[in-house]
């Protein structure tokens, strides 16, 4: 009788061998479904078109060989950390998606085919003997792009980690062990190092006090008011209260948020000030789903609005702000920055840009794989089709309503006490 690590061996070689064709043909099926189709098939033939070329040449050990790395010219340290930034950042965002229970239908087929590249890429990453074996130590960057694939864990506990081999589960809590001696800037770094060491607490791996809760208490002390908080000690213009801030400090006060009265306040108000930003990034939405292209990574696009999609992917909507609402507005924005001509390469790996193929866009660390974290508007696809983010009849954004005439209420901040 087989044994099962050969029968786990024969899966997989069948599993690549169908991937291969099927990636070929991601780009321009994916763009036919975009132009016709409801919202729910639109985001996912997108969220596939993103996951094919990534999670197929990283499940079949080949992704150092294959993926172009795009950079700013004149940067030559981004092939060290780019591949791990497309696993950490492409799982993070359709981890939710992936974590659904098995379906039958179309969608159900080719999430269960995703999640099962996933967990090969994931194996392929993080084991030594891999020639995808991923850096997880050298430099800075790798402590950012383990915290999103630690976060991705963290939201796909079953698909994602459970149905990991104990031997791939034991190389996954090694490599991220070793990030512990890269030290988190005095900024939202700190809460990379936080989200490492609530994933390695959560999978009984132990847990370093010092890294986790320094987030925490910094984020506690650097909150400006009206639900946002600065990037460390001073308040910048851009998108990182969503890109990391806001999203990593309340899934972290999710786990730990009990352990004590003041975490366990804190943990509350950061509930109430992440809903207070999904109403303020629902309101920056235009109807031709561009937004104000203010700070730095832009180049992340839709990748801006996780706030607003984590807000409805976990039914936490501000008043005013319906769930139809929202998938009106993210439906917008994925489409304005995924769709726009020159934004995928001719085989489809993702370009820099905001809007096609923009690369004076690219600040010196971005790079092919630090594009992925767009996925992290499609957070909602974790929402059963039946919810209704997805069944409720389209309604105008706020946007919409307020300039054509509505009679709303003034926007309000959030109380100082909150």
């Amino acid at each position: 009788m087989p044994s099962r690590r050969t029968f786990l061996k024969t899966s997989a070689a069948g599993l690549l061998a169908g991937a291969a064709g099927h990636v070929a043909q991601a780009a321009s099926t994916a763009l036919s479904v975009t132009t016709t189709a409801d919202p729910r098939s639109l985001w996912c033939a997108l969220a596939i078109r993103l996951a094919d070329p990534v999670l197929t040449a990283l499940a079949a050990r080949r992704l150092k060989a294959t993926m172009p790395v795009e950079s700013a010219p004149g940067i030559k340290d981004r092939p060290d950390v780019t591949h791990l930034e497309a696993l950490g950042r492409l799982l993070a965002g359709l981890a939710p998606w992936l974590e659904l229970p098995a379906a039958s239908s179309p969608e159900g087929v080719e999430r269960a085919r995703l999640a099962a590249l996933a967990r090969l890429a994931i194996d392929a990453a993080t084991d030594p003997a891999s020639p995808d074996f991923l850096n997880f130590t050298k430099g800075g960057q790798p402590l950012v792009d383990a915290a999103f694939l630690a976060q991705a864990l963290l939201r796909a506990p079953v698909a994602l980690w459970q149905a990991l081999e104990s031997r791939v589960q034991a190389n996954v809590i090694a490599a991220l062990v070793s990030t512990r001696p890269i030290p988190a800037g005095e900024n939202n770094w700190k809460l990379f190092a936080t989200t490492v060491e609530v994933f390695l607490h959560r999978a009984g791996a132990g847990r370093d006090d010092a890294r986790l809760f320094e987030g925490i208490e910094k984020h506690a002390a650097w909150y400006v008011g009206d639900g946002t908080y600065g990037d460390g000690p001073e308040f910048h213009w851009d998108y990182y209260n969503a890109f990391v801030i806001q999203p990593m400090l309340v899934e972290a006060l999710d786990v730990v948020g009990e352990e004590n009265p003041s975490l366990k306040t804190f943990r509350d108000k950061s509930r109430q000030r992440l809903a207070r930003y999904a109403a303020v990034q629902e309101r920056m939405i235009a109807p031709d789903g561009s937004f104000p292209v203010l700070g730095r990574s832009i180049a992340y696009r839709c990748g801006a609005f996780q706030g607003l999609a984590l807000a409805a992917l976990r039914g936490t909507l501000p008043p005013g702000v319906s769930a139809a609402q929202a998938r009106v507005a993210l439906t917008a924005v994925i489409r304005r920055t995924l769709e726009a001509p020159g934004t995928f390469d001719e085989k489809g790996w993702l370009r820099i840009g905001l809007s096609g193929h923009q690369p004076a866009l690219g600040e010196r660390y971005i790079s092919t794989g630090s594009l992925y974290l767009c996925s992290f508007a499609f957070l909602p696809l974790g929402l059963p089709e039946t919810d209704s983010f997805w069944t409720a009849p389209a309604e105008k954004t706020t946007w919409e309503k307020s300039w054509s005439g509505e009679n709303l209420p003034a926007d309000k901040a959030l109380p100082k006490a909150h």
